[in-house]
This record gives C-alpha cells, structure tokens and sequence, in this order.
C-alpha cells in the first residue's frame, strides 16, 4: 500500500485537544490501551501538555493535518535502551482502510534514524486484539509467542502475543 498524501505523522501540539478527544472519547477505541478513555476537554489537554508533548517519541497521526490517533515509541531505560515498545490508537472510523498500517511504516522508517541507539522495536498485543495483529504482520513484525497472563489491563490479567521489528529488518 502507498502511503496517502493526507497522511502524515507529527508531534502533538495544544491545538489538537479538540480532535485528539474526539477520537479518545470512544470506548472502542481505548479498549485496549492502557489509558482510559478521555471524556472531557480538561482531561484532553491535560494528556497532551503532561503525557503525548514531553514523551520521547510520541506522534499524532493525522489526516489532512487533523489528529485522528497515535503512534508512540517508547525506549526501555538504562541498559535496555535498545529496546522499545510501540503502541497506537486510530479513530475508530479510520480502522480497515490500511492507515494504521501505513502510520507504522512510516514510524518505523524515521524511528532508527530519531532514536539510534534502538535496535529492537516490541509489540506486544492482547490476543484477542485481532486487528492489531494483523497491523504489524503486515509492517513485517515478527510474531515470537504467546506471554501467558502477562499484560494487566483495564482490571484484567492477559495473554500478550510479542512481536519484534529489528533495525536489520526490511519494512514490507
């Protein structure tokens, strides 16, 4: 798939608070991260100026310059600096139309070269989460197992499936 020329990946800025909550506001869409859902203009602004702005490597992922989710790209500390963990959140009426997908590939290509001293990108997905797999299978993540009840989210105890991306590997 081409990437759009609508889509573009960018730091967040304050002038995003209206459509970073029109996307963060729905249920479906945060069901899976370890965020809860945004459901007021305060707490929108208050997740960009303390979380998104001062993270090291966190993207909106806009359309036609509009935030219409995340992308975010997070180094372990210390020794294990070279490795990270990628998460992401689409707006629910951009899913199935290959964006994300896109959006990944276009993180990824500019993540090596932002943050060099990362040569390990994980993923690690909850495996009922079906559409997410299926977004970093198509980037070229490489599936490594199952993680039984290993990720805690939104009250509950979860099997994760792990994925990786190397530095040495070559975006599909």
């Amino acid at each position: 798939m081409a990437i759009p020329p609508e889509l573009s990946i960018r730091p967040f800025t304050i002038t995003d608070t209206d459509d970073f909550l029109s996307w963060a506001s729905d249920d479906n869409v945060t069901r899976y991260l370890r965020w809860n859902t945004i459901t007021t203009k305060q707490e929108a602004l208050k997740y960009i100026t303390e979380t998104a702005i001062p993270h090291p490597w966190r993207r909106s992922i806009c359309w036609s310059d509009k935030s219409i989710g995340y992308i975010s790209v997070k180094p372990e500390p210390g020794s294990d600096c070279h490795r990270a963990h990628i998460s992401y959140a689409i707006s629910s009426k951009y899913w199935g139309r290959g964006i994300m997908t896109a959006a990944v590939k276009m993180a990824i290509a500019v993540v090596f070269v932002e943050l060099p001293f990362v040569v390990r990108i994980e993923g690690l997905v909850e495996d009922e989460n079906v559409g997410s797999q299926k977004v970093l299978e198509k980037v070229g993540f490489m599936k490594e197992g199952c993680l039984r009840k290993y990720g805690f989210n939104k009250g509950k105890i979860r099997d994760m499936i792990m994925y990786s991306f190397l530095l040495t590997d070559h975006l599909k």
